[in-house]
């Protein structure tokens, strides 16, 4: 059994080593959270673009005192609508990847933003390490090469003109040396020139242009319009704790109601009977989501609805502890996401997530600026009244969900969070009940065995090393199971820090690159 490891002063965790390296290096030379996180984020999206990067989104928490929540998440272009989309595809639904899914990239903004309010160093400072690993390059690992390969062709696959990816990334092979010179000078130019030269500059003018080339809607315009949001995060008690999470078009809202119904629901001992239960719970709040849960301003009811006595009373009476719950197919697209966390020896604290959103996200390229953009608009649909119904300017429902659990005290307890799309809300539901209820160290919640199900099918994947016996059981309720081989990511990678009175406890994932490091 591995333990989480120990730092007196400070920690970070992040999916890859070389970005908890860049992280750690800014931390032992007295930055603070944020500097470090930002500093991870960055050499993150050189050393893994298959997961995030300048092309994507970027959600926050972060504690220095209060809780504090942030949200850069981009809307739909002007030109977007579900007749524009249909007429120019002939698709009869939202497609998953290519121009159309791309929304306004919020991430620059967002690594800006954080540094302007607790930062302790520049941009162009921190982006050193990241400048580097893309003018330099990296070798790449063998996971690492697989990924943005399959990323590649998941890409070509889905019927996205991915000429300019492979040219970026031709030649690419495990233990190869993995350079990206254009990435170096985009970040290189962010430092001089800050958000501006994105947001109604020139790296702003590259990304519609390219869109527009694939034929998409988005117009330099709507880029430099991005609005980010400082928003006041949600909270629910579960397990004698405050959980915190973003609202809406955050998923976070879908974990607290998950955990709200297992503490109403009472959880049975570990094994199938628990599982059972958690899965069903885990139908019950996705259900909720698809049907709810999208931009505010397009909600049909309040977020704060779905988890109060009334509705998770109603839910809770809906769980049938014997049998698995029938699903309505439906349409929900899977993705890929980067959760970072940091934690210093003043006690800010950091929940970070950033993301690409589905593989490497749309495919479509930017040359001359290095950067992936993400397809966080394949979260809309074509259904007409639908929350989440594809309109001009509007947010998409967001799987980014960074987690944060108070004491008693209202002091956070765990920074935590993962990767793994709808499966998000279940992994925090799965690691909150392992290191709330059980009391696991965050190593062990995050190396045990995980099952995601999936909100389309009711399909449940699950991890080998679950007892042949608990997955018999699983079956015998009417569960269809799938069953992963262990330390699949397919069940996302998670990582988190746990507050101590003596310091920190960091845990990375076995199923990615992580490294928990710290001073």
């Amino acid at each position: 059994m591995t333990y989480a490891r120990s730092f007196p002063h400070g920690a970070i965790s992040t999916p890859h080593y070389l970005s908890s390296l860049a992280g750690a290096h800014v931390l032992a030379a007295g930055g603070n959270a944020v500097d470090a996180i930002v500093a991870a984020n960055l050499a993150l999206g050189v050393v893994a673009p298959y997961y995030c990067g300048a092309g994507g989104d970027l959600l926050a928490l972060v504690y220095d005192g209060s809780v504090h929540g942030y949200r850069s998440t981009g809307r739909a272009p002007s030109g977007s609508s579900v007749e524009t989309v249909s007429a120019r595809t002939g698709a009869a639904e939202m497609p998953i990847a290519g121009p159309h899914t791309i929304t306004v990239p919020g991430a620059v903004r967002g690594w800006f933003d954080l540094l302007e309010r607790w930062g302790s160093a520049s941009f162009a400072d921190l982006a050193r390490r990241a400048v580097e690993l893309a003018r330099d390059g990296f070798m790449l690992t063998v996971p690492g090469a697989y990924r943005l390969n399959g990323s590649i062709a998941i890409s070509r696959h889905l019927g996205v003109d991915v000429t300019d990816l492979a040219a970026t990334y031709r030649g690419v092979e495990p233990l190869g040396l993995l350079r990206q010179p254009a990435l170096a000078d985009t970040l290189e130019l962010l430092g001089r020139d800050g958000p501006s030269a994105y947001y109604g500059g020139p790296i702003g003018d590259a990304i519609a242009a390219t869109i527009q080339r694939h034929g998409g809607f988005m117009t330099a315009a709507d880029i430099a319009a991005h609005e980010p949001a400082w928003v006041t995060p949600m909270q629910a008690e579960f397990a004698g704790r405050r959980v915190v999470q973003l609202p809406p078009p955050s998923q976070g809202v879908t974990a607290l109601e998950m955990m709200r119904i297992a503490d109403a629901a009472g959880l049975p001992d570990i094994g199938p009977d628990r599982t059972h239960l958690l899965i069903e719970i885990a139908k019950l709040a996705l259900a909720d989501r698809d049907q709810y849960v999208g931009d505010p301003a397009h909600m049909p009811l309040p977020a704060e609805r779905l988890i109060d006595d009334e509705w998770i009373a109603a839910r809770t009476a809906e769980l049938d502890r014997a049998r698995a719950r029938p699903l309505a197919p439906r349409r929900t697209p899977d993705g890929g996401t980067a959760y970072l966390c940091c934690a210093d020896r003043d006690g800010l604290l950091v929940s970070l997530i950033q993301s690409n959103f589905t593989s490497i996200g749309s495919g479509v390229h930017v040359p001359e600026y290095g950067i992936n953009l993400h397809n966080r608009g394949a979260s809309f649909c074509f259904a007409p009244g639908h929350v989440n119904a594809l309109a001009p300017g509007k947010l998409p429902m967001h799987t980014l969900m960074p987690g944060l659990v108070l004491d008693g005290a209202g002091v956070p307890s765990h920074v935590y969070g993962t990767m793994g799309g709808h499966a998000q809300a279940q992994i925090h539901l799965q690691l909150l009940v392992a290191m709330l209820v059980d009391e696991d160290d965050p190593q062990v919640a995050i190396d045990e065995p995980r099952w995601q199900v999936d909100p389309a099918t009711g399909l449940v994947q699950i991890e080998s090393r679950v007892p042949q016996e608990w997955r018999d059981d699983l079956v015998a309720r009417g569960h269809d199971i799938r069953v992963l081989r262990a330390f699949d990511d397919g069940v996302g990678h998670a990582h988190c820090i746990e507050r101590r009175e003596s310091g920190y406890l960091a845990a990375g994932d076995p199923r990615a690159e992580s490294a928990a490091l710290g001073v």
